[in-house]
């Protein structure tokens, strides 16, 4: 009974096994349970034997794609070795018609060895030449030149070789000629101007208004930042550009524009000025108002001795200038004894003084204290150049150059205030010492012909 119990449970689980995959009916009695599982039993036979199938069907698959792989391989190795006999075989082609190359050229070998180098020489040259704004071309020319004859795959042709003779002997011309052609230009401002240019053989091209420059690189032409100070070298230009025939004086920079390069980085007036800093503009500042008493003071003095001269020549004193005042001293006091008279004469000479000497101290200090003035600059400029070598060492001069331009165009600057100050102070004490000589001598004058008639 314990045995039949476990058949018809295992029938009963394989039922609900069955039912749940293929959603049948529920059995009824033991026979249609029965049937059920055969059913399923052979349902899931003929799905194994489907999933064998596919298997072996992948399977040949697999291997066919397999069999193919190994026999593209295969082809492949033979079409490797068939290109590296053929490579081996080019070369030793090339290398006999190398050899055959230099057999037949013989003495053209070299030819065209010197050949291929006086076009490299060439392609250098003309690319910085200012005849390559007029002939462009031939740059191209020069480097498929240049192309062939490197390649060693084929010759130079007659036709190449009159070529670069021919460009030779017209870069030859063109270096004596004077030229003038329409060109776009850069303006120092960047701007562009489409204007008439003359190019002066090789060396200079300039437009009306100065000097241009050509770079080689861009074959762009732009003016410089910076034209020559003197109008004699600016007005040349303009000359050039509206001679039509004859001789013209111009100003030719025969380095090819070296020295114009050097001319922008040099500094101008107020740059070295601003180089000497505070004290520089001190100094300038002190100089101005040296100069600014200096020529008031001359421009007083002058108009005062003038007076004094008329005042000589005049028999009535006049109170507008120094001699007429100290005579009108005296003329007050015509009465008084010699004693009296010579205080008095004293006295108005006295009164004179400050204003015949008003600001001669002033400029004489100024012609003094400019050249110590220079000379703290210079001791402040050499303690920053100092620094700089402290911090970063000798070895960049430009690193110095700020403490140096300071120390000395402190120095030049004090210097060119104490100089003309100097003689500037001479001539104004100069002519003030020559009223004040007249206006004594004239004193003295007086008191002796008053002691005289007291007498």
């Amino acid at each position: 009974m314990k045995r039949i119990a476990i058949i018809v449970a295992a029938g009963l689980l394989g039922f609900g096994v069955a039912q749940a995959q293929n959603q049948e009916q529920p059995a009824s009695s033991m026979s249609e349970l029965l049937q059920q599982i055969q059913r399923g039993q052979a349902r899931d036979s003929e799905e194994a034997r489907q999933r064998e199938a596919e298997f072996a069907q992948r399977r040949n698959e697999q291997q066919q794609l397999l069999n193919r792989a190994r026999a593209q391989r295969e082809q492949l190795e033979a079409e490797s070795s068939r290109l590296e006999n053929l490579f081996a075989s080019n070369q030793e082609e090339i290398a006999t018609a190398r050899a055959a190359l230099d057999e037949r050229l013989g003495a053209l070998k070299e030819l065209f060895g010197v050949l291929q180098t006086v076009t490299g020489d060439t392609q250098g040259r003309f690319r910085s030449s200012l005849t390559n704004i007029q002939y462009p071309d031939r740059t191209q020319f020069l480097s498929e030149l240049g192309a062939k004859m490197a390649g060693a795959s084929s010759l130079a042709s007659i036709e190449d070789i009159e070529r670069l003779w021919f460009e030779l002997q017209r870069e030859i011309t063109e270096s004596g000629r004077n030229v003038r052609f329409p060109a776009e230009i850069t303006l120092a401002n960047g701007e562009q101007l489409n204007t008439e240019v003359a190019r002066v053989g090789v060396f200079n091209i300039v437009y009306e208004d100065g000097y241009l420059t050509y770079s080689s690189e861009s074959g762009a032409i732009s003016e410089l930042q910076r034209q020559p100070d003197e109008a004699r070298y600016t007005g040349s230009t303009a000359d050039m550009i509206d001679t039509e025939d004859g001789m013209v004086g111009f100003g030719l920079d025969v380095t090819r524009g070296s020295i114009l390069a050097l001319l922008v980085e040099s500094p101008t007036i107020g740059e070295q000025v601003n180089q000497g800093g505070i004290v520089g503009y001190s100094i300038i500042a002190l100089g101005i108002i040296g100069l600014l008493i200096a020529i008031w003071r001359w421009i007083a003095l002058t108009l005062a001795a003038r007076k004094v001269s008329a005042q000589l020549k005049s028999d009535r004193a006049s109170s507008d200038n120094p001699l007429g005042r100290v005579l009108a001293a005296y003329e007050s006091n015509r009465n008084a004894d010699t004693e009296t008279i010579e205080l008095k004469l004293s006295e108005a000479a006295l009164k004179e003084m400050p204003g015949l000497t008003k600001g001669l101290l002033f400029i004489k200090v100024v012609s003094v204290v400019a050249p110590l003035m220079g000379l703290l600059g210079t001791v402040t400029g050499m303690i920053k150049t100092f620094q700089v070598i402290t911090l970063y060492g000798a070895g960049d001069p430009k690193m110095m150059a700020g403490g140096i331009s300071q120390a000395l165009v402190t120095t030049v600057l004090g210097l060119v205030v104490a100089i003309p100050m100097v003689l500037i102070h001479t001539v104004v004490s100069g002519q003030s010492r020559k009223i004040i000589n007249i206006i004594s001598s004239q004193s003295a004058g007086i008191v002796a012909e008053h002691s005289e008639r007291r007498g």
